[in-house]
């Protein structure tokens, strides 16, 4: 027997003290009914006192037993391990666990009448290295578990080592649940000769047999074996006592070290159990559970007389001879004590303490969502090993939109959990339930959890489930304070009328802080005389306890309460105190107080505190009205704690208190406090005059002289309308400065914007810091004095003042007394620097949600705000929102004081709804800007301002801040500020290079009209073409009014791009606008100055001529070079130097002709207005208008127009930009070309264009850039990001932060951004960039969706992770609600993916975002992630958080196939009209399969004439590459295309394939005429495929009516992918297809497939009678001279046979190769490339196939031939039995002489290759492990295939015709279903189906929550891989959503299930109506 603890038990230590002993429970069965059952209840854990009788019983026993072997304690074994809890722990296992593995579960139902079952049923596995969820094995609409049938089912769960026994169920749902199991058979599908073999003959029924619905099975290799079941007998003593037997039925659960029983009813037939006073004997059966642990015993509260007592229950493990004892001594009653009806106990005497789980369940907000139901749940531990047994939550409502709490006890400790399971009974009406979630939070851990659920548990409803397991969003999980139990005994004296009913209220104090304040609660009459009461409370650490304090509220004659003692024990360390009282707590009695200090006293106190009387003098004012007759509180703070609140209620001088110039007298009894520090006083500020003087407080020790007393000065009032309105004050003594010990906190909370939301009544708070904690302090007056508190959207302001607690960890307690629904609490600190943000949204109200109105909130986010030393600085100015905004910028160094935002630059009336507008104000450098407060002074009619957001920009620092506010500043509304700080978000910072300053003086000519009132313009040309932007010199009218006069001189600095040292040219201009626009200007003048502050530099533009329409050319742009430079340089004398130089190399002005040709084709003129734009190296013109052409007519149809312009010399002219202003009527253009000729040089450069600039046609773009014909560098518009070179120019994300000047990033503007991305694929190049896929679900609430900036970082293992990868809408402006979002980024390869931030850039409250879901692709990985989200990012909604960390563990993994990046070159033809803007279509065909089609963006300008572009393609690993076939589908306006050649460069393997076709894809032009073409691939100058002609013969039967009418087409496969469709036309009979004839087609110069597979042939069921009956079809390879029969015999059509119209038929030429036993295995090995890698010794392998597994081959190493060294591969081969596909190998590492091995010594073992030699299949292993050196046989590494590279020999093979039952399941939203025709693609290992229409006459498929069933005959498909859906949008309502598509392979009955959920509709969602979907498992 486990022995007892040798603790002194509570009774010994009692009679030490000589007190009296609590009475056991059998001695209490003697008192009155009611006392002896509420008592028993009450016992003391059996670490107190086990009864006497047990202790005698026992000693009987322990004499009787021999000593057997040591026994194990779990009381202690527990207890060490709660002792030893840490929080962070993993192992390699924990990763393995969480590795997905498929399992092969095969049921086999019985062969016995009514043995087929409709219920849903589940199993679970466990294995070594933990327990698998439950997992559901068939859907509604399997037609699984019939009588005598074997089902086949696939699942993806946890990798939990190999499976040592199953537990089987059903949820008995249905008609018929009862079900006979007659095995089960387990495969692991990577190790298949692992196979086990799982008897059960029994019935899993509640009607048949024993009644059970769950089995635990044990699993056997052989089929033979049925491993022995353990029995169990179970006694329940029922104790005697009244009332002691119950009706209800009860429940026990058996926990063993190996597992545990499952919860079992206990019955036997026809027998009353559990009656009073007797012993019942149950017989369990379960698998060997090894030494027992603990019991789990409770009932289910069923029936009228529920409660019941039981003794003990005792357990005889029949199998391994042992008896257990099990101490309960409890009542189960709802209605008593502490109203458990479920509890745990351990063997053995010692019952240590529980592990508290609080439990909070909450139903859905939909309609019919709760239940009457009675719910169960059970906690799994981590890994699944531990579990809670089954728990009955009983006592929640589980109504609609209602959280139910619960308290759960355990002796376990399960946190952190890794799962929960949740169901119900099914019993009653209205059973069906919504759970939305279930939260678990274990203060022992500090861990709260949650488990999203939000869905139904109901039998009628979605997938038909009353039972879920509930997974942990691991991203949500909050890491709490821990608390830890301890128990609490309180002895009532003996003495008559001792008893209370008062509420009574409890404090512990101990060296580390004080627990909250605790109201002693329990279900049945506390606190009567002679009673002891327990209670376990929980309380943070807080170090050695000190004194506790005890009090009631209750001040009326007959509550008094004589307090014996209290007991107090920290269950976890059975550290105890005693607390010794024995005086009254009553206002008749003792000193009249009812509050009492008690000392802790006890073995671990070395020296309890004294208790000390204090006498507290309290003087009022003598000022009028000084006097209060309200309620005065004090607290006295010293070193060892406080007093805690006291009422000053007896006076000991005044009858009437605190009346104006009274010194009143109080005494306080308290413990020992130590050094008094400060003084809280303060008052409630109830009755009439409550507002009071107080002039100063003093206190002494009692018997102390008055001298020594200390005083605490005031002379403040307390009153809500005088002073600063605070009706309680901290005080501290005379000598310490007042402000030295508080500091403010501001609290702002706001209320939130529900009906109801507001509240009346008194709103409390507690702040907890890292120092200490505050009392509960009332918020009463409010900073910014709003006349109703808490109103509905309101936000009130409080400041309090307090001690300083250091930084806030934990939590605000919000409370009150009447509803109220807390949005968020903000605090902040000035002194700490910090802004606490603590997110609530939750009602504080005892009617809603959980009923709390208290509550804890842990900060979700921590912002640095400015420091503030305590001044504040209050600045009242002139302005208001009609009149002006004032704005202060506070930056590192200072601030610019007031600036008074007077002149918008783009707005007369300023600050109107939904306006922007700017200011340029001009300050000193204050360093980096920190902050901004903008206000108002609410001046004018309207004062009222929302403010949105101030963006701040800096052109000489270089940076562009973003300040969100999103507030109202205005006195009615929010908090009723109007000026606000607003700080800024990082995420919106915008960097760039800094600007410079330049000096610009213009000199206006002197002659007549010389000024100007146009919009004058300056951009600076640096050295190769770099510029400034365009800078208007002028801000806004009333300046170009006063400047640009005749004669006159204007100087401006401004603030530009720095373009080095030398100014090359200068182009000034106007916009022509205004009185007489023209100007005449003299010359321009540009100073800057020299580096390093050296002195200045002028340049001086000599111009002298006109800038007007009028005069001269006409030209109102100048472009000017400088003619002098002056130099002035302060000498080291300090003198000034000048010096004047003349610029002789000075750049030329040229002159420009520009031939522009219009195109030839129909409306290709226009008669818009043109610009044009040239670019050289040296620099552009910048736009000009085209306006003088020799033709009258400018830009008409075919004709030329030709154009000059004057510039400063270009150098080589490389690109220009055309476009137009869409103005007049016909303003779409086709521009075939532009010439320039630099007729200085004589350089002709010419533009193909060939494009259309129209809004009507092509891309819809009026605005182009082309490139000079034979152009090599890289384009704008080029995007590959990913290539084979160190450094690359691209424009990675397609976005770049830098903002552009309003003027340049007009309408279509093309602006260059440049990265430089080092990036390099070989695995040692540093980190490679890959491409990462995101699909994005936003909510579909009303305000689910933001126009904030998305973006996501994925993170790695050891925080490896990405940039912020921008998800940026393309034309969109937002995420919208309900909308799906796809995006494609380029980041660094972290690796494994272990988390995704997800966040966006918006700060304000509109700025809230509702996401759905987020998935992650990521090809180059074969891997895509789905996380579920739900959840808001928002500052004002959910946890407040605007980013967050979504977990892997979260995800649903999907496998996808692995994709390799592709360097894509194509080049178009530089034939005429060669470009197209048509959708172009590839396909590219490998030894290894064939690719997708993959569209080719045009983006822009790609595949124009004479082009080479160059991109990146993802497209799947099949190389070595074979063939290409490109599709275009003619739409666009330039549909044709000339396609010249495109090349492939493979990345990974650097195989470079070259495709040549130089020819049209057109209907109109070239010998084709066709729009599809293939291409064989040319690698290292040889072509991989040959021309071949095909002959086809088609026979049809000689079957009546057996010919047909209708089209025929076919397509034909082989090792080198398809032919694509052939269309069977051109025949040698006019007449094709009649019974019995021969019909023959010739298909000439198709690229040879080599051997071929299969042909798939269709009709379209055209005519009448189109039905066909085919017997064979022929095919003859010309090259090859080889014939090809494909076997047929089938009809093809609607109403004969299966009803298809479309066949699959496999080459009848394939025989399968001949196994005769035996085959070959080549193994090729290789050693890793490191110094210790390799070895002398001997290692050996194992094959383990689908089939069967290999002996062991030895791979000899010997001192001849060496084997296995560094950076080696060595080829071994071996024959074998044929193993079939090999799933895995066992790798050893062994000793060449069998010696025992002494050092250690391991073989690094990198990859293994193994080859079986028939049919050419290959296995690739990846190991990358070191393999230890042992001479024992079963130490080996298992390694899985990583990669599996099936021969086309092998595929061929394995093509035989096959019946797939596919079922689909149409989603049951309103308007689910279709009309539309519906096709699916199924695509396996072994090829693809084709697409198919799903039909089936007379039915109307595809409607809401239907499920619709086909059968397709297809050629194997192998494992299936993906599924295309969609349909043809046609009939009236088209839109599907789609739930789940199950395929099942009816020749080994495997079902696959594809998972859908998403709409196929153009109007929802992403709007697509083809979907891809991938198999869940």
């Amino acid at each position: 027997m486990p022995t007892k603890e040798k603790k002194p038990t509570e009774t010994e230590d009692r009679d030490d003290e000589g007190e009296e002993k609590e009475p056991t429970a059998k001695e209490k069965s003697k008192r009155d009914a009611k006392t002896r059952q509420k008592s028993s209840e009450e016992k003391i854990e059996s670490a107190e006192t086990p009864t006497e009788k047990r202790q005698k019983s026992e000693s009987v026993k322990e004499k009787k037993k021999k000593k057997k072997k040591e026994d194990v304690d779990y009381a202690e074994v527990y207890q060490e391990e709660l002792l030893s809890y840490h929080t962070e722990e993993s192992d390699d296992q924990e990763d393995e666990f969480n590795k997905k593995k498929v399992y092969e579960v095969v049921t086999i139902t019985g062969d016995v009448k009514g043995a087929g079952t409709d219920a849903n049923v589940f199993v679970t596995m466990y294995g070594e290295f933990g327990v698998t969820p439950k997992v559901h094995l068939a859907s509604k609409s399997r037609t699984a578990f019939e009588k005598n049938k074997t089902d086949v089912f696939r699942i993806k769960t946890h990798n939990v080592g190999p499976i040592k026994k199953i537990r089987i169920e059903h949820d008995s749902t249905g008609m018929s649940a009862s079900w006979f199991l007659d095995r089960v058979i387990v495969t692991d599908m990577n190790r298949p000769h692992l196979r086990f073999f799982y008897a059960c003959n029994n019935w899993l029924s509640r009607d048949e047999g024993d009644g059970l619905t769950v089995r635990y099975l044990l699993g056997s290799l052989n089929p033979m074996d049925i491993p022995k079941q353990n029995k169990y007998i179970a006694s329940v003593f029922t104790m005697d006592a009244k009332g002691s037997g119950t009706d209800a039925d009860v429940y026990l659960s058996v926990f063993g070290e190996f597992g545990d029983t499952g919860e079992r009813k206990l019955a036997s037939d026809g027998k009353d159990n559990f009656e009073r006073g007797n012993e019942d004997k149950f017989t369990i059966e379960a698998p060997n559970l090894g030494r027992l642990r603990k019991i789990t015993i409770g009932h289910n509260n069923k029936g009228s007389s529920a409660g019941w007592a039981c003794d003990k229950v005792v357990v005889d493990d029949m199998g391994n001879k042992e008896v257990y004892d099990f101490p309960v001594n409890a009542w189960f009653d709802i209605s008593e004590g502490d109203g458990k009806i479920q509890r745990d106990v351990l063997a053995g005497a010692t019952q240590p303490m529980s592990i508290v789980y609080n439990v909070q369940v909450m139903t859905g907000d939909i309609r019919g969502a709760g239940t009457n139901s009675k719910i169960h749940f059970v906690m799994h531990g981590r890994k699944g090993i531990k579990n809670s047994g089954k728990l009955f939550l009983e006592g929640g409502t589980f109504e609609r939109a209602q959280i139910d709490i619960f308290n759960v006890e355990l002796l376990e400790l399960l946190s952190p959990l890794s799962r929960v399971t949740i169901g119900h009974d099914n019993a009653g009406i209205s059973c069906g339930w919504y759970c939305e979630k279930v939260t678990v939070y274990c203060p022992f851990t500090g861990l709260e959890q949650v488990f999203p659920c939000g869905r139904w548990l109901d039998e009628d409803e979605g997938d038909g489930l009353v039972e879920r397991e509930l997974y942990e969003m691991v991203s949500l999980r909050q890491k709490k304070q821990k608390k830890f139990p301890w128990s609490l005994w309180i002895w009532t004296s003996e003495i008559k009328g001792a008893g209370t009913d008062a509420q009574v209220f409890l404090q512990v104090y101990g060296e580390k802080g004080k627990s909250d304040e605790m109201k002693l609660e329990s279900k049945s009459d506390s606190f009567e005389q002679g009673q002891c009461d327990k209670f376990i409370i929980e309380m943070a650490d807080i170090g050695k306890i000190r004194k506790l304090r005890i009090w009631h509220e209750k001040r009326n004659p007959f509550s008094g309460w004589h307090l014996g003692r209290v007991t107090l024990m920290k269950t976890l360390t059975r550290e105890k105190c005693s607390f010794v009282c024995n005086r009254w707590l009553d206002i008749n009695e003792d000193d009249n107080e009812i509050v009492r200090e008690l000392p802790a006293t006890g073995k671990l106190v070395p020296e309890a505190l004294p208790l000390i009387k204090y006498r507290v003098t309290i003087c009022t004012g003598n000022i009028s009205g000084s006097g209060t007759d309200a309620s005065v509180y004090l607290n006295i703070i010293g070193d060892l704690g406080d007093t805690g609140e006291r009422l000053m209620f007896m006076s000991k001088n005044n009858a009437n208190k605190f009346e104006k110039g009274n010194h009143d007298e109080f005494l306080v009894e308290a413990v020992n406090l130590g050094l008094i520090r400060r003084v809280r006083i303060g008052h409630d500020g109830r009755g009439g005059g409550c507002g009071w003087f107080l002039d100063k407080v003093m206190i002494r020790e009692e018997g102390q002289p008055e001298a020594s007393s200390i005083e605490f000065p005031c002379y403040r009032w307390l009153d809500r309308n005088e002073d600063d309105g605070q009706i309680v004050r901290e005080l501290v003594p005379t000598d310490d400065g007042q402000r030295l010990f508080t500091v403010g906190y501001h609290i702002a909370i706001k209320t939130g914007s529900i009906n109801g939301a507001s509240s009346d009544s008194k709103v409390f708070v507690k702040l907890y810091g890292e120092k200490g904690d505050t009392n509960k302090m009332l918020l009463v007056v409010s900073d910014n004095d709003l006349v109703n508190y808490f109103e509905t959207g309101q936000t009130d302001i409080f400041t309090i003042e307090t001690f300083d607690i250091g930084n806030l960890i934990g939590h605000t307690n919000e409370g009150l007394r009447a509803g109220w629904f807390l949005d968020s609490v903000q605090i902040w600190v000035s002194v700490h620097g910090v802004q606490y943000m603590f997110p609530s949204h939750r009602w504080l109200c005892k009617d809603e949600a959980d009923g709390k109105v208290e509550v804890e909130i842990y900060p979700s986010e921590t912002l640095e705000i400015e420091k503030l030393i305590n001044y504040e600085v209050t600045v009242v100015t002139d302005a208001g929102t009609d009149a002006n905004v004032y704005a202060i910028l506070y930056g590192t160094k200072d601030d610019t004081g007031i600036i008074n935002l007077k002149a918008s630059k783009n707005h007369r009336n300023k600050f109107e709804l939904g306006l922007i507008d700017e200011f340029t104000i001009e300050a000193v450098d204050i360093g980096k800007l920190k902050r901004i407060r903008i206000g108002h002074d609410n001046a004018g009619v309207s004062p009222g301002w929302f403010l949105d957001w101030v963006e701040i920009d800096a052109p000489s620092l270089g940076q562009l801040l973003r300040f969100p506010c999103g507030r109202w500043l205005d006195k009615g509304k929010d908090d009723g500020a109007i000026d606000r700080d607003l700080y800024p978000n990082e995420l919106q910072t915008v960097l760039y290079t800094p600007f410079v300053p330049y000096e610009i003086k213009i000199f206006t000519s002197d002659i007549f009209a010389a000024g100007t009132d146009a919009d004058v313009f300056i951009i600076l040309y640096g050295q190769n073409g770099v510029c400034t932007s365009q800078k208007s010199l002028c801000v806004n009218k009333r300046e170009r009014r006063m400047y640009f006069e005749r004669g006159a001189e204007d100087m401006f600095i401004v603030e530009l791009e720095d373009i080095g040292d030398i100014i090359e040219k200068i182009r000034i201009g106007h916009d022509n606008r205004g009185v007489n626009p023209g100007w005449h200007l003299d010359r321009v003048e540009i100073r800057r100055l020299l580096r390093k502050g050296k002195g200045s530099e002028t340049a001086i533009f000599p111009c002298e001529g006109w800038l007007a329409r009028s005069e001269e050319d006409g030209e109102t742009i100048r472009e000017l070079v400088p003619s002098d430079i002056i130099v002035e340089k302060l000498s080291r004398d300090g003198t000034l130097k000048v010096i004047e130089t003349e610029v002789d190399d000075a750049l030329e002005i040229h002159t420009y002709t520009m031939a522009v040709t219009t195109g030839d084709v129909y409306g290709a003129g226009t008669d818009a207005n043109v610009f044009i734009t040239l670019y050289g190296d040296m620099g552009d013109t910048g736009e000009r208008k085209l306006s003088k052409s020799e033709n009258s007519n400018k830009f008409e149809r075919g004709s030329v127009d030709t154009f000059t312009l004057e510039a400063v010399d270009l150098g080589q002219v490389f690109k220009i930009r055309v476009r137009h202003d869409n103005s007049m009527l016909s303003a779409d253009w086709y521009l075939d070309q532009v010439e320039v000729v630099d007729q200085d040089t004589e350089e002709v450069f010419l533009f193909l264009c060939e494009r259309w600039l129209s809004r009507k046609k092509e891309d819809k773009r009026i605005d182009r850039v082309f490139y000079v014909k034979g152009y090599e560098g890289e384009r704008e518009t080029a995007f590959c990001p990913i290539k084979k070179v160190t450094n690359l120019d691209s424009n990675m994300n397609k976005k770049n932060k830098k903002r552009h000047s309003e003027k340049e990033d007009d309408e279509g503007s093309l602006i260059p951004y440049h990265f430089s991305v080092t990036t390099g694929l070989d695995r040692d190049a540093g980190t490679s960039i890959i491409p990462y896929h995101f699909s994005v679900t936003t909510g579909l609430d009303r305000d689910a969706g933001t126009s904030s900036r998305v973006y996501v970082i994925i993170i790695g293992k050891k925080n490896k992770k990405t940039e912020h990868l921008w998800l940026d809408l393309d034309g969109k402006n937002g995420f919208m609600p309900g909308s799906l979002d796809y995006f494609t980024c380029f980041g660094t390869d972290v690796g494994d993916i272990k988390k995704v931030e997800l966040g966006h850039d918006g700060a304000t409250p509109e700025s809230c975002w509702l996401v759905e879901e987020l998935t992650v692709e990521v090809p180059t990985k074969a891997v895509r992630y789905l996380f579920p989200c739900k959840c808001w990012l928002a500052k004002d909604r959910g946890d407040g958080l605007t980013a967050r960390f979504l977990d892997v563990q979260d995800a649903e993994t999907v496998n996808i196939p692995q994709k390799v990046i592709y360097e894509v070159t194509v080049i178009t033809g530089d034939v005429q009209h060669a470009g197209t803007d048509t959708q172009i279509y590839m396909t590219v065909f490998g030894v290894y399969g064939t690719s997708e089609e993959m569209l080719l963006p045009k983006l822009e300008d790609r595949f124009e004439r004479g082009q080479k572009d160059t991109f990146n393609l993802e497209i799947e690993d099949i190389a070595s590459l074979r063939k290409m076939r490109v599709r275009i589908d003619g739409s666009g306006s330039r549909p044709d295309w000339f396609l010249d050649k495109i090349e492939l460069h493979n990345l990974q393997t650097d195989e470079v394939a070259l495709f040549t076709y130089e020819e049209w894809l057109s209907r109109s032009y070239g010998p084709k005429r066709t729009l599809l073409c293939e291409m064989p691939a040319v690698i290292n100058d040889e072509e991989m495929v040959e021309l071949t002609t095909y002959t086809v013969s088609v026979k049809t039967s000689d079957v009546t009516a057996a010919g047909t009418d209708a089209n025929l087409w076919m397509i034909i496969f082989g090792e080198n992918g398809d032919t694509g469709t052939l269309t069977l036309k051109e025949s040698n009979n006019t007449n094709k297809f009649e019974r019995k004839q021969m019909d023959t087609f010739r298909f000439s110069d198709i690229l040879s497939l080599g051997e071929l597979s299969k042909v798939r042939i269709w009709h379209d069921n055209s005519v009448l009678a189109a039905g066909w009956h085919l017997e064979y079809v022929d095919v003859h390879d010309d090259i090859l001279e080889k014939k090809f029969r494909f076997q047929c015999d089938r009809w093809l059509a609607k109403n004969e046979g299966d009803g298809q119209i479309m066949r699959e038929l496999a080459c009848a030429n394939n025989d399968a190769v001949d196994f005769d036993e035996k085959t070959k295995y080549e193994i090729l090995v290789t050693t890793a490339d490191a110094d210790d890698a390799e070895t002398k010794e001997n290692a050996w392998i194992v094959l383990e196939g689908k089939k069967g597994r290999s002996k062991e081959f030895m791979m000899e190493n010997s001192t001849k031939k060496k084997r296995f060294l560094r950076g080696a591969s060595d080829r071994f081969e071996f024959s074998s039995k044929e193993l079939g596909d090999i799933a895995s190998i066992c790798l050893g590492h062994i000793p060449k002489d069998g010696k025992k091995v002494k050092a250690e010594a391991s073989w690094f073992a990198e990859e293994v290759v193994v080859t079986e030699k028939e049919l050419g299949n290959k296995y690739i292993f990846r190991c990358d492990t070191a393999i230890p050196l042992s001479s024992k046989r079963d130490e080996f590494q298992t390694f899985e295939c990583s990669k599996f590279i099936e021969s086309f020999t092998s595929k061929a093979q394995s093509l035989v015709p096959v019946k797939y039952e596919l079922i689909v399941i149409t989603g049951d939203d309103k308007g689910a279903g279709t009309d539309a025709n519906v096709f699916i693609t199924i695509f396996g290992s072994n090829g693809d189906s084709g697409q198919r229409q799903l039909t089936k006459k007379f039915q109307n498929l595809f409607e809401r929550g239907q499920t619709n069933r086909f059968i397709l005959e297809l050629l194997d498909l192998g494992d299936l891989l993906r599924m295309h859906v969609e349909h043809d949008n046609s009939g009236l309502s088209p839109g599907w959503l789609l739930s789940r598509i199950e395929i099942t392979n009816t020749a080994n009955a495997v079902t696959t299930i594809f998972i859908c959920g998403k709409w196929l509709d153009k109007n929802k969602a992403d709007g697509k109506i083809k979907r891809v979907i991938y198999p869940k498992y």
